[in-house]
């Protein structure tokens, strides 16, 4: 396929999924333009993607990261992330890697591909028949962030964390570290960053 009918996509973030319960939609934007595609994956990879978008480093490396580190140690490139199919409501992509002789390109799950192209630094692209199929526009269009703030509307009432101070809130940062948690650890840190910013 030609490089002008790819179409570079960038990584917004990540929100909980209205369609299916337990799973997380993450939001692809088109570069240089309004469309925004999201892609339906589960609590694992999410949380994958969520530790890297908040610079979270867990304590021993996960899945992804051990990917991400065998490739660069052997002087492998990861060239791109394509998603070349959408179909039965399922995202089908490939990775192209070269260690400067070979070319290869290897099919991979959606959610996958990109939890490793974000810590490669890895450009994404789709095709512009996926992206008129899929995408759509948002019409305020506000920056999506890894969503952390997201309460169940019937939970239960408690204090908030939000009122903790900083030092209780980075004790409580380590242990969730330290626990693999995380998804909380995630939403901790966001919170912690509030506060340093108002400081």
């Amino acid at each position: 396929m030609a490089n002008d009918d790819k179409i570079k996509l960038r990584l917004m973030g990540l929100s909980y999924s209205q369609l299916q319960s337990g799973a997380y939609a993450l939001i692809l934007a088109q570069v240089d333009g309004p469309v925004r595609i999201p892609v339906v994956i589960g609590a694992s990879e999410a949380q994958s993607i969520a530790i890297k978008l908040e610079g979270i480093t867990p304590p021993r490396p996960l899945t992804h990261d051990l990917f991400a580190s065998f490739v660069q140690a052997f002087g492998i490139q990861l060239k791109e992330l394509f998603i070349y199919k959408f179909e039965d409501g399922i995202f089908s992509s490939e990775l192209t890697f070269s260690d400067g002789v070979r070319t290869v390109q290897l099919d991979s799950r959606t959610s996958d591909a990109i939890a490793i192209a974000l810590r490669t630094g890895t450009p994404i692209y789709t095709t512009r028949s996926i992206l008129e199929e899929t995408g759509f526009v948002l019409e305020n269009d506000p920056t999506v962030v890894a969503d952390t703030k997201v309460e169940e509307d019937n939970a239960p009432t408690e204090p908030r964390i939000e009122n903790l101070a900083i030092e209780e809130l980075e004790r409580m940062l380590n242990k969730l570290i330290d626990d693999e948690d995380y998804e909380e650890a995630q939403r901790i840190k966001t919170l912690l960053d509030e506060k340093r910013k108002n400081l």
